[in-house]
């Protein structure tokens, strides 16, 4: 049973960077996709990137897109958000997602449904 668990959350300025972390366990890390996502207070559940499993390649929701960065370190079971100059508007928890299953479009990636694995969440929040 695959187990994940985020840290790096906390609270900043508007500008300020973080790198949220997310450690895997209890299968095989090389064999999940995975990604990260964020909910506010009385807001749907939001993608925000997503890393391949077979090639590294990733996908970024339009928000995140030149501030964010997701990696993955397949030696350390660890993916990795790094977050630059941080809005009010990121702030919400964050949730690290992991999924086995092989779709043919990326952007399919971006829906909750394409992961069967998730953290418990990390708070970021970003004051103004």
């Amino acid at each position: 049973q695959v187990q994940l668990v985020e840290s790096g959350g906390g609270v900043v300025q508007t500008g300020d960077s973080l790198r949220l972390s997310c450690a895997f366990s209890g299968r095989t890390f090389v064999a999940y996709t995975m990604g990260w996502f964020r909910q506010a207070p009385g807001k749907e559940r939001e993608f925000v990137p997503h890393i391949m499993r077979s090639d590294g390649s990733t996908y970024y929701a339009e928000s995140a897109k030149g501030r964010f960065t997701i990696s993955r370190d397949n030696a350390k079971n660890t993916v990795y958000l790094q977050m630059n100059s941080l809005k009010p508007e990121d702030t919400a928890v964050y949730y690290c997602a992991a999924g086995a299953r092989y779709y043919a479009f990326a952007d399919s990636y971006s829906r909750p449904t394409a992961y069967d694995d998730w953290g418990q969440g990390t708070q970021v929040t970003v004051s103004s």
